[in-house]
């Protein structure tokens, strides 16, 4: 069984911290690196459902993507959601790990595990990392499908392959428009349209588009948008991460157990679709 601290090393063989944006928090945020380390869990946001989650489990290492302490904090007290989070988690001897923009830039990264999930084939980083010779790094993806489909049929695709959430995935452009060339990012990826319009595809999966910057990338050019809900877009690099691990598991023959949750923590709980009945044109006043 590893201590928690060899466990640590692995994953920053995986994610580097330095290849993080130098605005994120990631890497370890408690634990006692001499502990123990026999079942891992991975999940996209470190909130209070999942830390029970791992208490349940009898993990004695937490792995999320989003950071529990993005801005700083001058308080772990138990009577804010955070540091209830943290007094639950060292209580039961569960370390809590943050993989964030250095698993956007890995390879395979969040977009790559995207990309698996979509049913893409990808070609190469959407914006390459300038420090890696081989081109393989990098934030977001370029892919290719296998065979053209209408945007329709791919954005169905997209909504069955993904977590079930009340956004669902929404669509900019035509729906029987062909698509054979995709763009993604997981997460918030309306800045990088600049790099999408470069890549020539069909379009472009992510999630978070804002307004503006979605009529703007319509206004350009025919690329066609998919929006996902963040924590869908992120949550298939859980499955990813864990098998990561699981192999280099079996290399150092620790015999870890790893999970990935299941839980929907995306904060939108429902949608009601607008009204096309003639009290309610959805026109605004």
């Amino acid at each position: 069984m590893p201590a928690l601290s060899e466990v640590i090393t692995a994953l920053d063989s995986l994610w580097p911290r330095e290849r993080a944006e130098q605005w994120d928090a990631v890497g370890t945020v408690c634990g006692d690196p001499d502990a123990d380390v026999s079942r891992v869990l991975f999940a996209v946001d470190p909130v209070r459902q999942i830390a029970e989650e791992a208490v349940s489990l009898g993990a004695q290492l937490l792995v999320t993507h989003h950071p529990l302490y993005l801005r700083g904090t001058t308080t772990v007290a138990a009577d804010t959601f955070k540091g209830r989070v943290v007094h639950t988690l060292i209580k039961h001897d569960i370390a809590l790990h943050v993989a964030h923009t250095n698993a956007d830039r890995a390879d395979p990264g969040v977009s790559d595990a995207l990309a698996g999930a979509l049913g893409l084939r990808v070609l190469g980083p959407l914006v390459p990392d300038p420090d890696d010779p081989e081109g393989r790094r990098g934030l977001g993806r370029v892919c290719a499908l296998d065979r053209p489909l209408t945007l329709g049929e791919f954005a169905r695709q997209a909504a069955a392959a993904l977590p079930i959430t009340a956004q669902g995935v929404r669509t900019a452009g035509d729906p029987a428009g062909t698509i054979r060339t995709v763009a993604v990012c997981g997460g918030s990826g309306d800045g990088l349209f600049d790099a999408v319009r470069a890549a020539d595809v069909d379009a472009y999966v992510t999630a978070d588009l804002r307004h503006h910057p979605a009529s703007e990338a319509r206004e350009h050019s025919p690329l066609a948008l998919l929006d996902a809900a963040h924590f869908a877009t992120e949550w298939p690099w859980c499955e990813q991460a864990a098998a990561q691990l699981d192999a280099l598991s079996d290399r150092y023959g620790w015999d870890l157990r790893t999970h990935v949750s299941r839980t929907v923590t995306d904060p939108w709980t429902a949608h009601a679709a607008s009204s096309t009945d003639s009290t309610n044109t959805g026109a605004p006043n």
